[in-house]
């Protein structure tokens, strides 16, 4: 359990230092795509990540760079793309909202809300049409859940049995606007996947042992033949919706609210329950630190000192041969 544990709060940790140097580096102008950030909401990426095969795949939305690094996707590559850099998993093309890496399974992330699912339920087809044991897990934000996009994938899911994982991350709000504007009084996003036919589960998406335990139950039915699943997890953005600031001060949520959840940390609450099972000592951990800020660092040299693509490049992979 303990190793498990230490498992996930790397993964964790490694995404929390990589986004915090994203935030620092972005000042200085030279990654020129816009980028959302994830922290605060580390636990869903590693605790889904973690219930899933290498030869799963997983899909994703603007606020991707967690998703791809716990699918084990190439931190430099990461990196360079957001420089757009050639060397980057998309050679500099896409930037922070369309990475992609098949080599890990992480079949791409895209900026429109709600666009990949339909994408995700196609390769889930796939695999199903190919007997394939393999899932597809999207993770989306709950705004999503409002598209058309969702319930035409959801029912077709559901009609076609198919192994598909639907992560929905409730961090509360669709860029500024609260749930209560947008959806009727009383009514979770899990009662309406479930009137829909979805089998679902809600957790705490700061508690990254409940998230992968309900994310083990889900992949284990759907790859006994129980169909698509969907997963509720209550989580908290703590940068603005896009960029490296924080926007407590504009109007749409309070200081008190913001402090309420960073109390729910998800990396410091996985950190203590280490240090309390003394089953791994202080030291450990801080040499676990050290080395992902080398990695980090690395990551970054490599990234700045990469060239850009040739402009002769610019049309290149854009459409299939």
């Amino acid at each position: 359990m303990t190793a498990a544990l230490t498992n996930l709060y790397r993964s964790m940790l490694l995404i929390r230092r990589v986004e915090e140097r994203i935030a620092e580096e972005y000042t200085q102008q030279e990654m020129r795509c816009p980028v959302h950030f994830c922290i605060g909401q580390e636990a869903i990426a590693s605790g889904v990540c973690a219930a899933l095969s290498p030869d799963d795949k997983v899909m994703s939305g603007h606020r991707s760079h967690g998703h791809y690094l716990a699918k084990g996707g190439n931190l430099a590559r990461m990196i360079a793309e957001l420089y757009g850099k050639a060397t980057g998993c998309c050679s500099g093309k896409g930037g922070s909202m369309h990475l992609i890496d098949l080599e890990c399974g992480f079949l791409g992330a895209a900026p429109i809300v709600g666009s990949t699912i339909p994408i995700a339920v196609g390769t889930a087809f796939a695999a199903h049409s190919r007997k394939e044991a393999r899932i597809t897990a999207v993770f989306f934000g709950d705004a999503a859940v409002e598209s058309g996009a969702f319930y035409e994938s959801a029912n077709f899911a559901l009609v076609h049995n198919l192994p598909v994982l639907f992560v929905c991350e409730d961090n509360l709000y669709s860029v500024y606007t609260p749930m209560a504007p947008r959806q009727p009084n009383g009514r979770g996003l899990s009662e309406l996947a479930a009137g829909i036919g979805l089998k679902t589960a809600k957790a705490d998406g700061n508690d990254v042992t409940i998230v992968k335990k309900c994310a083990v139950q889900a992949a284990d039915d759907i790859r006994a033949g129980g169909g698509p699943w969907f997963l509720e997890f209550s989580t908290y953005r703590w940068l603005e919706h896009c960029g490296p600031q924080y926007d407590n001060d504009i109007g749409y949520r309070t200081q008190a609210e913001f402090e309420a959840w960073r109390a729910k940390c998800p990396v410091s609450r996985a950190r203590s329950q280490l240090l309390k099972s003394a089953a791994i000592e202080k030291g450990a951990l801080d040499a676990m630190e050290r080395e992902l800020s080398a990695m980090i660092d690395d990551a970054f040299s490599q990234a700045k000192a990469a060239p850009f693509p040739a402009p002769k490049e610019a049309l290149e992979q854009i459409y299939a041969a």
